[in-house]
């Protein structure tokens, strides 16, 4: 058996929930098309208000010296949806983390003047596995104890 290098799973919880797994729609396509897991209204943007959380129903794994980032469509901005942090950065540790298995979400702000429906299905961002390199000095040795916006150690 092939060892195995990066690739999308169903996560825990959505097994039975018709979960498309990602895929590229050309072979020179850098990006991985995500849908949504489920209908979700975002509501139009005033202040103070969160970003909405659209879930996936995957998890990705990746090798140790790789990340995978969630991005915008192109089209997105012109549709009202703005990511909140401008793109996800996921390490390779997230895969599988025990407080929600490596579940990634896109987050988002609509900028329309009116809410937007986003139905189960509908292609709401892109994955995009990158490799990762470090510093000489780089002493890095924690182990990750979260999910989701997660930075502890043990």
């Amino acid at each position: 058996m092939a060892k195995r290098l990066r690739g999308f799973e169903i996560a825990k919880g959505w097994e039975d929930k018709d979960i498309h797994i990602p895929v590229r729609k050309t072979k020179h396509a850098a990006a991985y098309d995500v849908e949504a897991a489920e209908d979700v209204v975002i509501p139009a943007y005033k202040p103070g208000i969160k970003p909405t959380l659209i879930p996936t129903g995957l998890k990705a794994y990746c090798q140790d010296d790789e990340w995978y980032m969630l991005a915008n469509r192109s089209s997105g901005p012109k549709k009202g949806f703005v990511m909140a942090n401008s793109i996800g950065i996921i390490d390779a540790d997230y895969y599988g983390n025990e407080s929600n298995d490596g579940h990634f979400y896109f987050q988002y702000f609509n900028f329309q003047d009116h809410d937007i429906e986003v139905k189960k299905g509908d292609v709401i961002g892109q994955v995009i596995f990158q490799k990762f390199l470090t510093t000489d000095d780089d002493v890095a040795e924690g182990t990750r104890v979260g999910g989701f916006g997660s930075t502890d150690k043990k």
